[in-house]
């Protein structure tokens, strides 16, 4: 059965009150032993290599999704699987529990669902839409079928008169299914109810779904600046905010990184450095803002990547899925002789894997200078574990890498960070934070 939407796609109504309140929920790492993505035959050297792979092809993607809208194409900048963060939720009613990555680069809410013309497998059961109460295909013949077109790619197609959608991606994966709307659950880790649901989501219900994806996730979760994300989507009723603290990469096996909405979302207090969000219509997915140096000691080295979309000073994507931090090749020879000339007590090696290229023997003993980013009206002063990346038990690089297509700020700059969106305000903060503590 079908039902109208509203153009704006936003929600009518929140059926939890506690909602409006702020609540948090767990980020697992994909590489964590939390996580389903898990491989106990792994080594963390194999772990890092595959990580900074996915920072590769995430790039390659968000810049081909850049040129597509530049040349007034419908390419979706959805990344596949490459997301480095996984969160619970639950479509439908009664709640049937998906695991899926939490992706700042993408928008779509999507999973995999019956009946599968094509899907890839997948370890965990399928979403059977029959199963729910409560979900409801778009009409291919509505305002929100319309809207959709470029930043889904929805069309109208089949004879049943349901608005589908169709995203391809540079490796040749791709999600085909339809657009409908369903209630989400997400388990809250605080409050007193532990369960906060969201009716009328507009959501993807993928019945063809091929190539690089994980047989072990069932979905993403869009938390992106488009209309059809998470985050706009809850749009007034968590007050346009959200945020998460991320986990390093050397916190305990069982320390898991954490995901707020509304007013649990607040980043505030002493230490706080914040910095305007730079929107762009021509890219509403992607969050932007001015990165103008990066000091190095007492050396700052100015900053002049390439603009992100058509807007005049928004030069950096902050991105939770991309692990290293990619700057301009120039920039980047600079930063790096300055971590170099300035670093002691160690002794200079290479990266057993080749990918990263300044390297040392890790230990106590290597001590690096401090590191400064120096973004519009906000200076966040960067410890050891946000510059460095540890690529062996013995070798540990620069976590920066010379790209000139696009430049993200990664998330290893952004680990043991509340890093707080206000897409009210339009801007970004950040607060050091030892995100293995529970705070809220």
């Amino acid at each position: 059965m079908a039902v109208s939407l509203s153009l704006t796609l936003t929600l009518l109504t929140l059926v939890n009150a506690e909602a409006a309140g702020g609540f948090t929920v767990d980020l697992v790492h994909r590489d964590s032993s939390s996580s389903p993505f898990y491989d106990p035959l792994e080594t963390p050297a194999q772990r890092i290599r595959n990580s900074l792979k996915r920072s590769f092809s995430r790039a390659q993607r968000f810049s081909a999704a850049m040129a597509a809208t530049r040349r007034g194409g419908a390419d979706s900048p959805l990344a596949a699987s490459d997301g480095e963060y996984l969160m619970n939720i639950s479509l439908g009613t009664p709640p049937f529990p998906i695991v899926a990555i939490a992706d700042t680069g993408s928008d779509l809410i999507w999973t995999q669902c019956k009946p599968c013309t094509n899907c890839y497998k997948q370890n965990a059961a399928v979403f059977s839409p029959n199963s729910s109460s409560t979900y409801k295909t778009v009409p291919c013949q509505s305002s929100a079928c319309d809207s959709l077109q470029i930043e889904v790619g929805s069309y109208c197609s089949s004879n049943d008169g349901v608005c589908q959608y169709e995203a391809s991606y540079g490796d040749q994966s791709h999600t085909k299914g339809d657009i409908a709307v369903e209630t989400l659950t997400l388990g809250s880790t605080v409050g007193p109810r532990r369960h906060v649901a969201f009716p009328k989501m507009v959501i993807g219900c993928g019945h063809d779904n091929a190539g690089t994806f994980s047989p072990k996730g069932s979905g993403i979760v869009g938390l992106g600046g488009g209309s059809v994300s998470l985050v706009t989507q809850l749009g007034p009723h968590i007050g346009g905010k959200f945020s998460y603290c991320l986990v390093p990469s050397s916190a305990a096996a069982e320390a898991t990184s954490t995901l707020s909405f509304g007013q649990s979302a607040v980043v505030s207090g002493n230490g706080v450095a914040t910095t305007p969000l730079i929107p762009d219509p021509s890219q509403p997915t992607f969050y932007v803002v001015q990165l103008e140096a990066v000091s190095v000691g007492s050396k700052k080295i100015p900053f002049h990547g390439s603009t992100v979309g058509e807007t005049s000073s928004g030069n950096i994507i902050v991105d939770s899925g991309t692990t290293l931090t990619l700057v301009p090749t120039d920039f980047f020879t600079q930063l790096s002789s300055a971590v170099e000339s300035q670093v002691t007590g160690s002794n200079k090696t290479t990266d057993p894997q080749g990918n990263l290229s300044l390297c040392y023997e890790s230990g106590p003993k290597l001590k690096v200078p401090s590191i400064t980013a120096h973004f519009k009206g906000a200076d966040v002063a960067l410890t050891m574990e946000n510059v460095f990346i540890k690529v062996s038990d013995t070798v540990a690089c620069l976590a920066f890498y010379g790209n000139d297509d696009v430049s993200i700020y990664g998330n290893v700059a952004q680990q043991n960070f509340r890093v707080g969106y206000d897409l009210q305000k339009h801007t970004l903060s950040f607060k050091p934070t030892d995100c293995t503590q529970k705070f809220f």
